[in-house]
């Protein structure tokens, strides 16, 4: 039977080879977009191995058994911004012959050397060096290899200085082994995709993606049902029995399914560079890290036909009942109501964690997945039942003949026509999901891009964490002296220098709903040349102000409408307060703004936070991260649920 069943499908005449190509192309696509998203899963893994060693000197960062350097690495790890792109800058120190060395360079830096990634290379050759180049100090040694690098565009510099030099530094850690562990198994590492993120993204992307391809699948081998049952209707007839009939059926089903796995596998490697280039997690992948292991190829190698074949034998029910089955042509059962059941538990399910969503990450999982795998069931499930009461109320309330005799025809058969638009049902149900909740994340934790003035003032901030090491003196906040003030004057296209104080008088200010905190101090004359960030009290000299209302600027000034409150401080005592951020106006081209952001890190190097304007302070924040991240991919899952 199985050699019968062969030559019927693959000698059956130009309509079973249509069939076949249908069938066969349906497949292909549906087994293209599993391996696309098993491949998503290995390649972000392996994109944040890559990642690991940007942790090291994080508690729990380094593997159970590394052995310790006896001389200690020191280090600091900053983000760096270059017309829009981040940087990562890595300034280390060696403390002795046998100090760590990350992976992807030879040896470490010594001081004015350093290491640039092979698209940062490219990137200091083509900057000016007044914007880019001046930042790092000295000669460029070698380029970072690929095993330090999460992705081909990465942007990474490793510096070098000297010991003495870096161990004071802000935020300055003492590395005696370079971590192994990425964010995936570690919960204190910052760099990289995080293991809940990676769990929660592609769980759910999955059941966008499959659940339509399979309805898909499922459609495409209905094609010319009808045709088929009558001829195994016939072949019962003659003799044949349920058993061999079966057989038959699975056997062409199975030959479109290999078919099209195999297709779909090819697919997957030929478009496998392509879609390496989408920056899923923002950075591009390389081809190699969309890889397959040996599990996942046999699963769809296997699974997929045996699906198909175990889906031909319930397609045949009708003729295993009896061979005269198919000729009875009777309007089928209309469907109940109790098919509304599972849709309206999906809906419940996920109602009921509106405002009480789970703690972890496998509770969310398992809470959003089951929902959202409830309302697609139950769309397909209720789809009949809501097509016929459609199609009734239709036919009540038409009075042209044409919508009447369709109407009347839906009702009697629904479960024909919902099938026929099933797949597209899905489709708008994922496509309307994701644009829903994303532009919910967007209504809610999205991150203005503020005003003109917002894209355009720089500045560098001080007032983040200083080195704790033992045996190494606290540091104190950088000098901001006359010669920095006057270089950035200098630079054409600054229009203005403002200089955010710290308060030795300790006064603080409330800006309405948040616990009040230390005020900054400002000088009112500077303020007059950096608009759009509030204005003094009449008459003030010297003003407090929320010490981080620059970034804040957008809603800051509107909590005081009259004017910054003044300080009890002269403008000759305020000179003599250590500065914690220099603010500086620009006209908002990105050459200026690139040009100040240099002068600024070569003045004030080691710091926590780069210079950035306060637009991009505002985009670097992990909600806004995380919500470029959701908008990615809500991007992918409405294009694969459209394809289809």
């Amino acid at each position: 039977m199985i050699s019968f069943g062969l030559r019927l499908t693959l000698r059956g005449g130009r309509e079973a080879v249509a069939r076949l190509i249908v069938t066969a192309a349906a497949v292909a696509l549906g087994v293209g977009l599993l391996l696309v998203t098993l491949a998503a899963v290995n390649g972000v893994n392996t994109q944040n191995a890559r990642y690991a060693w940007l942790n090291s000197g994080t508690p729990g960062a380094t593997a159970a058994g590394v052995k310790p350097s006896p001389d200690p690495l020191w280090g600091t790890l900053a983000t760096d911004r270059y017309d829009g792109k981040s940087i990562i800058r890595v300034d280390v120190a060696a403390t002795g012959p046998t100090s760590p060395v990350p992976p992807g360079i030879p040896r470490l830096p010594g001081p004015g050397q350093y290491y640039a990634s092979p698209a940062l290379s490219t990137l200091l050759r083509s900057a000016p060096a007044a914007e880019l180049g001046d930042r790092y100090p000295g000669s460029q040694v070698g380029t970072i290899g690929a095993a330090a690098l999460p992705g081909p565009d990465s942007l990474i510099v490793i510096v070098g200085h000297t010991a003495d030099e870096l161990s004071h530094a802000p935020d300055a850690a003492r590395v005696t082994s370079i971590a192994t562990k990425s964010p995936s198994s570690c919960s204190n590492c910052q760099n990289g995709t995080p293991a809940s993120g990676i769990d929660l993204i592609l769980s759910v992307t999955s059941a966008a993606l499959l659940f339509p391809v399979l309805i898909f699948i499922g459609t495409a081998t209905r094609l010319a049902a009808a045709r088929r049952e009558q001829r195994f209707a016939a072949m019962r007839l003659v003799g044949a029995t349920p058993r061999q009939v079966s057989v038959v059926s699975a056997v062409e089903s199975t030959v479109a399914a290999v078919a099209g796995t195999a297709i779909g596998f090819c697919l997957f490697l030929l478009f496998r560079g392509p879609l390496a280039a989408a920056p899923f997690t923002g950075v591009r992948f390389y081809p190699s890290d969309l890889s397959l292991s040996a599990a996942d190829i046999l699963l769809v190698a296997v699974g997929v036909p045996a699906a198909a074949a175990a889906a031909a034998r319930l397609a045949l029910r009708r003729v295993r009942i009896s061979p005269l089955g198919v000729s009875r042509r009777v309007t089928p059962r209309a469907p109940r109501a109790y098919r509304l059941i599972p849709l309206a538990a999906g809906i419940g399910e996920l109602s009921f964690f509106v405002g009480r969503h789970p703690a972890t990450t496998d509770g969310q999982i398992r809470a959003y997945l089951s929902g959202i795998f409830l309302m697609m069931a139950g769309l397909v499930i209720a789809g009949p039942w809501l097509t016929m009461v459609g199609a009734r109320v239709m036919a009540r309330r038409t009075n042209r003949p044409a919508t009447l005799i369709a109407g009347r025809r839906l009702s009697d058969n629904p479960q024909a026509g919902f099938r026929a638009i099933s797949g597209l049902v899905l489709a708008l149900f994922v496509t309307s999901t994701a644009v829903g909740v994303i532009t919910t994340e967007v209504a809610e934790r999205g991150v203005p891009h503020g005003s003109a003035a917002a894209r355009s003032t720089v500045m560098a901030d001080f007032s983040g964490g200083w080195t704790t090491v033992p045996g190494v003196p606290r540091s104190s906040i950088p000098p901001v002296t006359d010669s920095v003030l006057a270089d950035l004057r200098s630079i054409p296209g600054v229009q203005g220098l403002l200089l955010i104080h710290t308060n030795p008088l300790g006064t603080k200010i409330d800006l309405g709903g948040h616990q009040p905190t230390v005020a900054g101090l400002i000088s009112c004359r500077q303020l007059t040349g950096v608009s759009d960030f509030g204005h003094c009290a009449a008459g003030t000299d010297v003003a407090s102000v929320p010490p981080n209302f620059v970034f804040d600027s957008d809603s800051a000034p509107a909590q005081y409408p009259t004017g910054w409150p003044a300080a009890h401080l002269s403008s000759a005592a305020l000179d003599k307060v250590p500065v914690q951020t220099v603010v500086v106006g620009t006209n908002g081209s990105q050459s200026v703004i690139e040009q100040v952001r240099t002068a600024l890190t070569v003045a004030f190097p080691h710091q926590q936070w780069a210079p950035a304007t306060t637009a991009e302070r505002r985009a670097s924040t992990n909600d806004a991260q995380l919500l470029n991240g959701y908008k990615q991919l809500a991007g992918v899952v409405i294009i694969a649920a459209a394809s289809p």
